[in-house]
């Protein structure tokens, strides 16, 4: 399996550099060079399998030769061992054919932890073969900030530097990631939003020369192609336990930087039986406003009850683009050539991304609303990011016939203030594991929006 830039000038990889190498040299996103297709009878033939075999049957064919069947089951289950619940990523019933998938039960409360116990498993792996060490850096809105720390903070062979928007992230977000003081774990507030700390990310991927010699940058934000597959696994996992392939099954999916949904497009492109997508958005809506007027320009950032979706720049959007503009790296490059103003696709790119992709938009107090209806119809508790969610699902949905699974990207815990507001009485313990959080010795440096600050404090911790 050979991987190819979206933009069409960077070499060709293998799976392994591909993991280890993150961003294109040209700039764009490493996608597989063709998909592995998976017949009827194949998808027939999961039913009843644990999520960690159907794991290892969908991300075998991706990568080819770097890894024997043995290592990567070993991986999978080394990935997945720290999980709360045995189902790993069990559903739940919301209403008639209305499915909540919960991806919370990790060891960070959230549904990065499917990809990043992964890709820290991964990484380790790779390293420890190659004898090498490398500097993972990272830009978070939340979520992926803890689940990579969490992933990353046990191996011999990196040090991560992750950077949050200083005071934008809910209090148990930033204390998930600041509370570990593992000697290779270094917090990064900066003081801007969340597309500011991508940015700085980009940009230091693109010249490295900050590095001391011989350590090079690696990524765990979803630029990062393993990323992506992981997430693939639990789309196919839903869909067979809710009777896939005899049934079509429909997702939405709490969308900030478009990782999440685009591992459903892939499932969808790999043969398992999904008519619509929905992209459900908070008050940062440039991905609703592209799929329903065509409208992808930036606006100023909100902060919002839904912090992890607080981005204007939505990274793996690109790899979507790819497809539309039928793999032209060129095009993709011509259209991405400026972020900051406004961007049209074309009709026919707009009308295959409508064939799939549906959106909608909640602001804050309809998101409150939601958290509070669900709770007094069902007492079923939803984190704001998943309350999003299930609203645009039901606004949005074409069939009543088919299931719709509603993506549970956090748990409820993680974000006290939109639950406090729809409802004042009601506590939310933390897991057992997390008792204690709010006790424990914090660690994080604040810094401006200063590339060369950040640089300098990088490259004197590693030292």
């Amino acid at each position: 399996m050979k991987y190819i830039s979206t933009r069409g000038r960077a070499p060709s990889l293998s799976f392994a550099d591909t993991v280890l190498t993150g961003l294109a040299a040209d700039g764009g996103l490493y996608v597989p060079e063709s998909l592995p297709k998976f017949s009827a009878e194949e998808i027939r033939g999961m039913t009843g399998l644990d999520y960690r075999e159907l794991a290892f049957r969908i991300i075998q064919p991706f990568v080819g030769e770097d890894l024997s069947d043995e290592e990567l089951r070993e991986i999978i289950q080394r990935s997945y061992k720290n999980f709360r619940h045995s189902a790993v990523a069990p559903l739940v019933q919301a209403d008639t054919n209305e499915w909540i998938l919960e991806l919370f039960h990790g060891p960070t409360l959230a549904f990065k932890d499917f990809a990043l116990q992964f890709l820290g498993q991964l990484f380790d792996h790779l390293l420890k073969k190659r004898g090498e060490r490398v500097v993972v850096m990272g830009a978070t809105s939340g979520d992926t900030g803890s689940a990579a720390i969490e992933g990353c903070r046990h191996c011999d062979n990196i040090d991560i530097f992750i950077l949050h928007p200083h005071n934008r992230v809910s209090e148990v977000q930033r204390r998930q990631m600041t509370t570990v003081l593992s000697d290779n774990v270094f917090n990064i507030a900066l003081e801007g939003n969340f597309d500011d700390c991508q940015n700085m990310v980009k940009a230091s991927f693109a010249d490295q020369s900050f590095l001391p010699d011989g350590r090079r940058l690696v990524a765990v934000n979803s630029i990062n192609w393993a990323r992506i597959m992981a997430q693939i696994v639990y789309y196919f996992y839903a869909a067979v336990n809710l009777g896939a392939p005899e049934k079509t099954v429909n997702f939405s999916v709490p969308t900030g930087n478009f990782g999440d949904i685009f591992a459903g497009y892939l499932a969808r492109r790999m043969g398992l039986p999904i008519d619509q997508l929905v992209i459900a958005t908070n008050a940062n809506d440039i991905l609703h406003r592209c799929i329903s007027d065509n409208d992808h320009s930036p606006k100023p950032l909100v902060h919002s009850l839904s912090p992890s979706m607080d981005i204007m720049v939505s990274s793996n959007f690109e790899r979507l683009l790819f497809d539309l503009y039928d793999r032209d790296g060129e095009a993709v490059a011509a259209l991405l050539a400026d972020r900051s103003m406004p961007m049209h696709l074309e009709e026919r790119a707009l009308k295959k991304a409508r064939e799939v992709f549906s959106s909608h938009r909640l602001d804050d107090l309809r998101t409150v609303e939601v958290i509070r209806e669900m709770f007094e119809s069902s007492e079923y508790l939803l984190d704001p990011h998943t309350a999003i969610g299930v609203e645009a699902a039901r606004r949005q949905r074409k069939s009543r016939q088919q299931p719709m699974v509603c993506l549970s990207t956090a748990h409820p815990a993680k974000f006290p203030e939109a639950v406090a507001r729809a409802l004042p009485t009601q506590k939310i313990p933390l897991p057992a594991h997390m008792q204690g959080l709010f006790e424990r010795e914090e660690r994080m440096r604040v810094l401006p929006n200063d590339l060369a600050k950040v640089h300098e404090f990088i490259a004197a911790a590693l030292v």
